[in-house]
């Protein structure tokens, strides 16, 4: 496929739906908080009347991302569970047959995290205890995970590849991200249809907004299904895997700031 990199910005007018991932996107790689002049550009652009969404691989955004953001929709889970207007609009589980292929991986010592809409479960090596973000959101022991509500499953392992190839085969439809560059030792599964791509689509239609009027922005692996959904797709970083679904590229979440504030004078400029 050949690349769609070319077009510096999206088609001119309104309406408009912007979905952004996190990580590596809207806030930068592990943090807690938009840049400054992405907050003041998204606030010019909400003025306008651009429409704006966050779809993240996070099971929970830091309440700064909401708190500025101020998304009028949420798509958490890699795009499993949605939430419109502080509504829940859609959820995506495993059922127990799946669950029970999911959590049978064979990974030795791997660290194994289970999460529902209410938290996290965890399953860590022997004598390892919960450390870090595992420890601040209060997570439980795998072995007290329900077997119904599960959205997600996250691995920790240096051979997540070779996993994630066996889980393909046996269950084509489940939705597998990462165990590939930039997360060669990680690997995120979620159940049939919980994708960034259904996301921005359901999104999109709640909103009545076309999909040829929305632009997403991502920086993973995980992000591919909305880049290539989405009217227009705007790669942030250079991972080489985005560049053929993207129409444009940013250089990171520091440069955000500056191509939407571009964005709101065009708008303002059309009047």
């Amino acid at each position: 496929m050949t690349s769609r990199l070319s077009v510096p910005f999206p088609p001119a007018g309104l309406p408009l739906l912007l979905a952004f991932d996190l990580d590596g996107t809207l806030i930068p790689d592990a943090g807690r908080e938009v840049p400054p002049a992405t907050v003041e550009a998204l606030s010019r652009l909400r003025a306008l009347g651009v429409r704006l969404a966050v779809i993240t691989g996070r099971d929970l955004p830091p309440p700064h991302v909401l708190e500025t953001a101020r998304p009028d929709a949420v798509a958490t889970n890699n795009g499993g569970r949605i939430e419109i207007g502080g509504q829940l609009h859609a959820e995506a589980r495993f059922t127990p047959a799946e669950l029970q292929a999911v959590l049978a991986h064979e990974l030795e010592d791997a660290r194994v995290v289970v999460f529902t809409a209410d938290g996290l479960y965890v399953d860590l090596p022997p004598g390892r205890e919960p450390e870090g973000w595992m420890r601040a959101r209060g997570s439980r022991p795998l072995a007290e995970a329900p077997q119904e509500g599960i959205l997600k499953v996250g691995f920790y392992h240096p051979e997540v590849a070779e996993f994630a190839a066996r889980l393909r085969e046996t269950h084509p439809h489940l939705v597998l991200t990462g165990a590939q560059p930039p997360y060669t030792e990680f690997l995120t599964v979620t159940p049939v249809g919980a994708h960034k791509g259904a996301a921005l689509s359901l999104i999109a239609d709640a909103l009545e907004i076309p999909l040829e009027r929305t632009v997403a922005f991502g920086d993973s692996d995980n992000d591919v299904a909305m880049l290539e959904l989405a009217g227009y797709a705007v790669q942030l970083g250079s991972l080489p895997l985005l560049a053929p679904h993207a129409h444009t590229q940013i250089a990171g979440p520091e440069a955000l700031g500056a191509y939407l504030h571009a964005l709101a004078d065009r708008l303002e400029a059309e009047g």
